[in-house]
Formats: structure tokens, sequence, C-alpha cells
């Protein structure tokens, strides 16, 4: 199909910030806009605050006077639907109501020609359900931006159950000509991004209830080891926690209570008490004028390593050698099992088995377990745990080891999977499952991770650059040890390992 030609009259319902947002991105792409919304001026209001953004890009050189005259000349504030009547496309950005959607749109149908395509910016709601209001469910599809949605990148493309797929792969194709880059999905709870990043946010609130560390601890792992943009805990503060807490809740809801998208108590006693984030001034962090941000926990340098023995392959730790060459260290290599030897003490790459368990089953005694990390190299922190019987001297001569690479290192107690591991684990996961399940493709899926939410690495194409094998193992270990339906691993994450295939083949 081709994208809707410039000269195609693109309507928007609603000039909230999503509203807003889009008819700005429409304009800006050619598109004559007329916005609309049911309150008395506010139209008018939101093409005023585009204006004032374009003026700020000007200002900074990020458009030319003449493009934001052009921009602004194709937008027009409308006073009620009937305006929208010779739209060839008409994008509803209001509230998140399934009853309201509903209405709006079957008096659109009345409003709109035959030929024109509806779109709803919902988030949470389901596509299908919306369609089902109108005579011609056909040619309803999401359009699904993120906030803000001139800036993010990211546009779902959701089909109903009744979506033309003519209308999908042209809101697909208008979408790309908007500079966007769009994926397909099928309507299900959370679509593809609200869906596959809840692990994100329910495994760094799972080891804050387990006490594995505290949230500026854990968030400075996933940022400084994972490379995330932010961590769990401030994404939280940032998003909301009442937005955030509702949309788990709305998904655990629309899977008919599937332990893996259980919401968490403690995010519920943070909304009961008001602590939202930082648009109440508190929620995980304390973002009030002159508040102090939390210490990070350090572990003190550990005297540098003698000598340290690399026995096998360390997996996706398998640049460590290279670089503790580089530092001066002196590295031997031998068979083995990939583990770290350093002056008497084994060091191992989580395999998502706590280091008590391990150091029982395995026989490694002291065991001194190091955290996954998006790259070892440029990483500027490692975590680390101890099996109990692990003496202070041992755990100083692991944190020894990172130290000698330039790494801040962070203790964490001794639970299954660490930090990033499982978290990256259960992020692919989800995303394997979505694909199981016909939602979006694997490349889909990777591009909707990277492109909405800023993950470094697409859950797929990490889960395949440490190994399937690892992903799964730590997905079992955590299943075994926790008795929970909520580490069940996806049965096509099985069957790549069984056909020894990948999701990006």
């Amino acid at each position: 199909m081709r994208p809707l030609p410039p000269s195609t009259i693109v309507g928007v319902v609603g000039s909230g910030a999503m509203g807003q947002g889009i008819a700005q991105v429409a304009a800006q792409a050619g598109h004559p806009v007329r916005l609309v919304d049911a309150r008395p001026g506010a139209a008018a209001s939101a093409v005023a605050a585009i204006g004032k953004t374009l003026n700020g890009l000007v200002d900074k050189g990020k458009r030319t006077a003449a493009e934001r005259d052009a921009t602004l000349n194709r937008l027009t504030a409308v006073d009620g639907l009937p305006d929208l009547a010779p739209a060839g496309l008409v994008i509803e950005a209001i509230v998140e109501d399934l009853d309201v959607k509903r209405r709006l749109f079957a008096e659109l149908e009345s409003v709109v020609g035959p030929d024109a395509i509806l779109a709803t910016n919902t988030s949470s709601l389901s596509v299908t359900a919306i369609a089902a209001g109108v005579a011609r469910p056909e040619r309803l599809a999401g359009l699904h931006f993120f906030n803000p949605a001139p800036l993010m990148a990211l546009v779902e493309i959701v089909s109903g159950l009744a979506t033309d797929p003519a209308i999908a792969a042209t809101l697909f194709d208008t979408a790309r000509a908007w500079g966007k880059s769009p994926v397909r999905c099928r309507s299900t709870p959370g679509f593809i991004v609200n869906r596959v990043a809840r692990p994100f946010y329910a495994e760094g609130l799972r080891l804050l209830q387990e006490q594995a560390g505290d949230p500026a601890s854990i968030d400075a792992i996933l940022r400084e080891a994972g490379g995330f943009r932010m961590g769990p805990f401030e994404l939280m503060d940032l998003i909301g926690h009442d937005v955030n807490f509702a949309v788990t809740r709305s998904v655990h809801a629309a899977y008919f209570g599937d332990p893996r998208f259980q919401p968490s108590l403690i995010q519920q006693e943070l909304v009961d008490a008001g602590r939202l984030g930082r648009k109440s001034g508190r929620g995980f962090y304390d973002h009030r004028p002159g508040a102090e941000r939390p210490p990070i926990a350090n572990l003190p340098a550990g005297p540098r390593p003698s000598r340290v023995v690399v026995q096998g392959d360390l997996g996706p730790a398998s640049s460590l050698p290279g670089l503790l060459r580089a530092a001066g260290v002196s590295v031997a290599e031998e068979p083995g099992g990939g583990l770290l030897i350093v002056d008497g003490v084994t060091v191992a790459l989580t395999d998502g088995r706590s280091a008590g368990q391990r150091a029982a089953e395995d026989g490694m005694k002291p065991l001194v377990l190091f955290d996954l990390a998006l790259d070892y190299a440029t990483a500027t922190r490692v975590a680390i745990a101890r099996a109990n019987a692990t003496s202070d001297d041992a755990l100083a001569s692991a944190a020894g080891l990172f130290a000698a690479l330039g790494k801040a290192v962070t203790v964490l107690d001794d639970l299954p999977g660490m930090a990033v591991l499982r978290t990256v684990a259960m992020l692919a996961n989800e995303a394997a499952d979505a694909v199981a399940q016909g939602v979006a493709s694997a490349a889909d899926v990777d591009t909707a991770m990277t492109k909405g939410v800023n993950y470094p690495l697409g859950p797929l194409a990490w889960a395949e650059r440490i190994g399937l094998t690892r992903v799964l193992g730590a997905l079992d270990a955590l299943a075994r040890t926790y008795g929970e339906d909520r580490y069940r691993a996806s049965a096509l994450l099985r069957r790549k390992i069984w056909e020894g295939t990948r999701f990006h083949d």
C-alpha cells in the first residue's frame, strides 16, 4: 500500500498532550490538519501551544522560520465534529473510556466520507471493542503514538478483529512517511510495549520487596551495567505510579489474572499514600526542592588481584580476560566450566541460581556471582552477590577484580538471577510469548522496545546475544526457586532451542 498523500486532510479529536502532538506531527508531514475538542477554546489553545513549540525549534536551529510558518498554516482549530467531514483520516486522542470512544466513532461515521479511515490512539483499550460500536469496523484501527508524539519514533499500528489489512497497511506506510518507526500488532491487552515492558517494573519491585537492594542501587545497576536509560524505580517515578499501577492492573485483569502481570503491593502502597512520583513530589525518590538523591551502595574497592585464572568460555562475559590483561592483570587460561578463579575465590557469571544454591549444588566454595552486563567494556558498574558461607575477604577479592577494571561494585543480597539477568530474561520471555501468540513479529517487538521505551537492545535480540539456552536456564532456575507460574518459560523459547533456530532467522 501507499501512504496517504499530503493533500489528505487529517482530523484530530482531542487537544490534550497526545492530540496536540499528533496534530503537530501530521502538519509537519505536510497534511492540512483540523483539530477539535469538546472544551470551548481548547483546540485554539493547542494550536497556539504548537506555535510556541515550533518557535523554540526555530530558536534552536532545528526548524527554519519558513517550515514553522508552513506547519502553522496547515493547522486549523475547528468548532465541532461536522468540520471534519472532508477528512480522509480522523485520529481520536480523548479520554480512555470505551463507551465514550464508541459514541465518538459512531458520530464520526455519520460525518466523514465512506473512504475515510478512523483511528484510535488508545493505549489500553481493545481496538476490537472500540470498533464493535461502528457500522463499518473494518476501517477502524489503532494508531498508538507515544508521548511526546513529535519526539518519540514509535507508532503501534493495531489491528482489531475486523480491521481491513489494507487499512492497517495504509496507516503503517503513512506513519513511516511521517518519519516514524511503525510496528504492526494485533489488538491484545497492552499491545506490544505496555505488555512486554511489565517485567522491567515487576522484577525491580520484586527485588525491592525481597530486600535485594535499595531503589537507588538497583536503578544504578540497571543503568550502568544493563545499559537502560533509566532504572525501574526512577522510571516509575517519572511515569507516575497512578498511571503505571493502573496499566499493570489493567493488563493483569485483561489476561484473567495471569501471575506474570501481578501488580505489586509496594506500588499500591505508594498510590494509596499519594506518593505518585515526580508529579506529587515524592515516590521512591524525594523530588521536592532541595531534596538530596539517596546514595548508591558502593562496595569499597578490594585488593587488586595478583593473578586470575580463567577456566573455559565465559559466555556473555568473554571480554573480561582481554579487559583484565589490558588493565595489567596477569591472566592464565585453562579448560573448565566458565569460571574465574581470583586468589582462590571462584567468581562466576550468574546462571539464574542463587550463589547459595550454586555453591551447594556445584561444590564451589568460596563463591561470588556477578551479574550480566550489556557490555563489560563500557559498563561502569557490576553487581555481585555471595553465598552465605563466603567470607568478607572473598567478597573483597571479587570486588578487587572489577575495581581493577575501573568498575564500581554493588552487592546485592543473594537472590536468583540477580538484577540484570533476571530482568532481561523476563523481558525476552514476555517478548517470546507475544510472538508465539501472533501479537507481533520478533522484529516488530524488538523495534517497539528500542524505539518506544529506549531499551539498549530489543529483548529477543538481547536473548540471542547472550544465548537462548542461558535465558531459559535463568527462567527455569527462577521457576524452581519461587515455584510460581510467573516464571514459566515460553513454549516458543524452548522450541527455538530444541530446533536450533533463532527469533531473527
